[in-house]
């Protein structure tokens, strides 16, 4: 009977490898499809568009920070697109309020005479979320995405509504350094899978954006899942298999990241460090990397590479650090480093 027991548990074994196997592929050409329609309007940005797949993929939320022009909406444009996602999209300006985001309860009168309250829906009732310029509202409207990106429903009025699924939050920033803009709260932040930096793009790509968008025919992406599939995709990449070497990596990496745990010559100079959502954070996106690159299994070099966009947003430099010239991810970098 034991023999049979062990035999069981091992053909068991052999079926969920094969499953994800199977619903690997399944899942390759629906993502490399997805890389080739954005890459049709999006160009010199390939990272930028491999890291958010990896946020939605991951079934979390992204921060994209760059200056104005550089085509942060109109990834996420195309994203709903590609993806089959239900999308909306919020302008973020001062004077936003949380209902403008949320809804709100309306008085109603029926035929009757009888009143009643009416929700009406707000924007955040979408499967893809772009709150465009988030740090241009006040700290309060930015509080209220805090319950819907973590749990997924919202409370008005003492009611709960639950949001559709899946529910994504692609966020546009400027940097902060601009007039006009408000830092967004810690918790906010801590609530973002990742932290994707969007960077000028090279002179080619730059030169291919000069020709293909300004002339009289602009090309208009083509959807390459559904919903359905997207969330497929999710479901896989939590049941990738992570070795023991990359959890160590990961948990030597962010715990290196606090004060009173790492080394001296770096601790010392953060405020603050990352907590456990970012090592979850590390775990997932890992794992939607090496899916997103035709691998079943994440590696230290994933780590390494999703080191900054995950813990960037998640660590606080002290005062003496930054009048020292020191940056986040110079430090990020040096932990990285002891990897080995």
């Amino acid at each position: 009977m034991a023999a049979q027991a062990r035999a069981s548990e091992s053909n068991s074994t052999i079926d969920l490898d094969s499953g994800i196997v199977e619903a690997a592929e399944a899942a390759l050409g629906a993502i490399g499809a997805a890389r080739k329609e954005i890459g049709q309007v999006i160009f010199g940005q390939q990272k930028v568009v491999d890291l958010s797949l990896v946020t939605l993929f991951s079934g979390g939320h992204g921060l994209l920070v760059g200056v104005p022009g550089l085509a942060k909406t109109k990834l996420v444009e195309a994203m709903g697109t590609v993806l089959g996602l239900a999308a909306r999209r919020v302008q973020f300006t001062p004077d936003l309020m949380p209902s403008d985001i949320l809804g709100s309860e309306v008085l109603d009168e029926s035929s009757d005479g009888k009143r009643h309250f009416r929700f009406i829906k707000g924007p955040v009732f979408a499967q893809l979320l772009m709150a465009d310029e988030i740090n241009r509202a006040s700290p309060r409207t930015q509080s209220a995405l805090l319950q819907a990106m973590q749990e997924h429903h919202v409370t008005v009025a003492g009611e709960r509504y639950d949001l559709p699924a899946p529910f994504h939050v692609l966020a546009t920033q400027n940097p902060i350094e601009q007039e006009g803009t408000y830092p967004l709260p810690e918790a906010q932040l801590d609530r973002f899978l990742l932290e994707i930096d969007v960077g000028y793009p090279d002179r080619e790509a730059e030169r291919r954006i000069l020709l293909e968008t300004t002339g009289a025919a602009e090309y208009k992406p083509t959807q390459a899942m559904t919903a359905e599939t997207l969330m497929s995709i999710q479901r896989l990449v939590r049941r990738l298999p992570v070795g023991e070497a990359v959890v160590d990596a990961i948990l030597d990496l962010v715990r290196s990241a606090r004060p009173g745990e790492g080394e001296a010559s770096v601790t010392d100079k953060l405020s603050w460090g990352p907590g456990p959502r970012a090592s979850q954070s590390l775990t997932l996106a890992v794992r939607a990397r090496a899916l997103v690159e035709g691998r079943l299994a994440p590696s230290i070099d994933d780590v390494a590479a999703l080191a900054i966009p995950v813990l960037k947003h998640r660590v606080a430099l002290t005062f003496a650090a930054r009048a020292d010239g020191e940056t986040v991810e110079g430090l990020i970098g040096k932990l990285v480093e002891r990897l080995g």
